[in-house]
């Protein structure tokens, strides 16, 4: 099959032609219909303390074709599902595989990364007992985008969130926007995201948010967002993994508030433990979703709440998707790119 390589730090990922995957018993194997691109995939492509090993086949937001069952998968799948998956392969027996969370699985193997190949490739092995058949109604789009919005929706869980509260948002990309998508679902007063620039502004309004803010000369981040919301917010999701940005969410969070770090900052921050301590902050990480969250995504999706699938700005299929994949590097004004292995 066609696959494209990580081949190391400052090169494009390499279309190659690699072994067809082959499903192991409890396994069975997708032809990719679509595969998101994710902002992890860009940061541990480049110089940090979590660089994926050359060699690496990446992507983890996917959809696609039920082509071939493990001897143990058969009974809730056949042949010829549409479905999208849980990107983890776990021994399915322990406690946490049990309680629908194999990413805490000891024998996890994350799709996508050197333990396992990933979906950036015309097919990809995954495990049945986390593998979804997608209602009658949604796109393959659709379910490729259920991986990031289970971990929006996980983020806006440990929360806690209230109905009426005020929320920020640090952060405009897909998990960002679909944190405003679930937390106005939840209930929130407002919802205002903040970020670099307003390139993804039109979107994020259409998702969920109420409010956009955009850095202003000579005031502090904190501060423009507490104008903005006439007041400190009482939950902000940091959802870029930047440096600074917790101690940015801690600045601007109310007294009693509530931080939840989506980010996935691959480098050591700084950040001032006073400044939470005086507010008596909790700072709550959120690692991944639990796979009721991703049934409760496909099941907003199929009763008709689609707003997420304005965050799709672009398609592309392999020979296209080296380019596509550094151009977002840089080129802020897309949001969710999807790769279509099969697209000429």
């Amino acid at each position: 099959m066609r696959a494209m390589v990580f081949r190391g730090v400052g090169k494009p990922l390499s279309l190659e032609t690699v072994a067809d995957p082959t499903p192991g018993p409890e396994d069975l194997v997708i032809k990719v219909g679509r595969c998101g691109i994710c902002g992890t995939d860009l940061h541990r492509t480049e110089a940090n303390l979590i660089t994926y090993p050359e060699g690496a086949i990446l992507g983890h937001e996917f959809s696609g074709e039920v082509v071939a069952l493990g001897k143990a998968a058969g009974g809730r799948l056949k042949v010829g599902d549409l479905v999208t998956a849980l990107p983890y392969l776990g021994c399915n027996r322990c406690r946490y595989c049990v309680a629908g969370m194999p990413n805490f699985c000891a024998e996890a193997r994350n799709i996508g990364t050197e333990a396992q190949h990933g979906a950036y490739a015309e097919y990809v092995a995954t495990g049945a007992p986390f593998t979804m058949k997608l209602p009658e109604g949604l796109s393959l789009d659709d379910g490729a985008l259920i991986e990031p919005l289970a971990v929006s929706l996980r983020g806006v869980i440990r929360a806690g969130l209230k109905p009426g509260q005020k929320v920020l948002i640090l952060g405009a990309g897909p998990v960002g926007i679909g944190v405003a998508y679930w937390a106005k679902r939840a209930g929130a007063g407002k919802v205002a995201i903040q970020a670099s620039s307003n390139r993804r502004k039109a979107i994020a309004m259409e998702v969920g948010a109420d409010l956009f803010i955009t850095p202003q000369e000579g005031i502090s981040p904190a501060r423009c967002a507490v104008e903005a919301l006439g007041g400190r917010p009482d939950i902000v999701f940091e959802c870029v993994g930047g440096e600074g940005l917790i101690d940015q969410a801690i600045s601007s969070v109310g007294n009693h508030g509530v931080v939840v770090v989506l980010g996935a900052c691959a480098q050591y921050d700084r950040w001032l433990p006073v400044a939470g301590l005086v507010k008596e902050v909790d700072i709550r990480f959120s690692m991944v979703y639990h796979v009721d969250e991703y049934h409760v995504a496909l099941d907003a999706l199929a009763a008709g709440h689609v707003e997420p699938r304005a965050m799709i700005t672009d398609t592309v299929g392999l020979d296209r998707m080296a380019d596509a994949f550094e151009g977002l590097r840089h080129q802020a004004h897309q949001c969710k790119v999807m790769v279509a292995p099969w697209q000429t």
